[in-house]
């Protein structure tokens, strides 16, 4: 009895850690072939480059869950930021980032 108690236990234990874990938190491929790592930072979840031309710099900072994250993108060619929409489809995700709310661009980066 004690035995099934522990395996149940540790199922439950490790069914909610893997249901925790956002879709979004990973590393994405970049259009420009760097790979970009978000993970949870408090309360969002921020997105670095970790390979590439741009190494190192902060590209956003989302909140949300599920498929749909909203926040600000930060372009690391000229380190300007926007409003951002993050809206992930299985292993893709597309980023929208918006200066005024009218003049938008989107990239569509691969979970890898």
């Amino acid at each position: 009895m004690k035995t099934i108690l522990l395996a149940a236990a540790a199922a439950v234990a490790l069914g909610t850690s893997a249901m925790a874990a956002e879709p979004i938190v990973g590393k994405w491929r970049a259009p420009g072939g760097g790979i970009v790592q978000v993970s949870d930072c408090g309360g969002a979840y921020c997105a670095e480059v970790i390979s590439g031309q741009h190494k190192g710099k902060s590209v956003g900072r989302m909140s949300g869950s599920g498929a749909q994250y909203d926040g600000e993108v930060t372009d690391p060619r000229d380190d300007r930021t926007y409003s951002g929409r993050a809206v992930i489809q299985g292993d893709r995700l597309e980023l929208t980032g918006c200066a005024l709310k009218i003049f938008c661009k989107t990239q569509v980066w691969v979970k890898i």
